[in-house]
């Protein structure tokens, strides 16, 4: 059964910074698709500028994993649309936020922190360490790759202790990170990573950076069949206890 993704980017950049335009010409979500070229997918576009945000219950529920890329706008984004994304993880969906969307309203609701971290952007190099070589979201990465230009972000990243730590970032100025954490939310699963400046080809020129995108998809995508109820529900006893002073309704 084919994996259905769908990609929301804000869809700002691309349009209005003349470098953005001119690094991600068809827009940021054609490059993060391109991760999924050769593979059983069906990939749906959503942009911020769009009636809804691109979003509904309906998309969503088909939905397996919902990719999201945001920096300025996070604001703007109605908090009825972040409540569903929060809702659809918690039900099953997973949710993988990129870069700057660590700021965004979807990601905070479901850390439940700040998610503020110490950034600077001078376009220096970062290296990316795998943490857990053995973790399917690497799998096919080297011990370490660099990225030549890359803003950096570094720690403290306001964020709760991952469940999984996979990928750490050290950039040229001395600053580290963590760049690649998945936590479980409900029956969900939300992985963090953190290259992706819109000024930087990040997502057209490192195979890896595509290869960890699409492993993450996989790993954290909506189990299938699952029967996914998150609503508190009266249950009958499933053996009858004798021995009590039973209140009959």
């Amino acid at each position: 059964m084919a994996l259905r993704i769908t990609i929301f980017n804000e869809g700002y950049h691309e349009r209005f910074n003349p470098i953005s335009k001119e690094v991600y010409p068809n827009g940021m979500h054609d490059a993060l698709a391109k991760a999924f070229d050769g593979e059983d997918v069906e990939i749906r576009y959503a942009c911020q500028y769009e009636e809804n945000c691109g979003l509904t219950e309906e998309i969503l529920d088909n939905t397996d994993v919902l990719i999201w890329w945001a920096h300025v706008l996070h604001n703007d984004l109605p908090d009825e649309i972040a409540q569903m994304v929060q809702r659809q993880v918690l039900k099953g969906m997973g949710l993988i936020a990129l870069h700057s969307a660590h700021y965004s309203k979807p990601f905070r609701l479901l850390m439940g922190t700040s998610c503020s971290l110490r950034c600077h952007d001078v376009g220096e190099r970062e290296r990316l360490w795998v943490i857990e070589p053995g973790h399917p979201i690497v799998q096919g990465i080297p011990p370490y790759f660099e990225l030549k230009h890359e803003e950096m972000y570094g720690e403290r990243f306001d964020v709760p202790a991952p469940d999984e730590l996979i990928l750490g970032g050290w950039f040229q100025s001395g600053e580290i990170f963590r760049s690649g954490c998945v936590w479980r939310r409900g029956y969900g699963k939300v992985f963090y990573f953190q290259p992706g400046h819109e000024t930087y080809a990040t997502y057209r020129e490192y195979p890896y950076i595509l290869k960890i995108i699409r492993n993450a998809a996989h790993y954290v995508a909506r189990p299938a069949n699952l029967n996914a109820n998150i609503d508190c529900i009266f249950a009958e006893e499933l053996e009858r206890v004798p021995d009590c002073d039973r209140i009959e309704y």
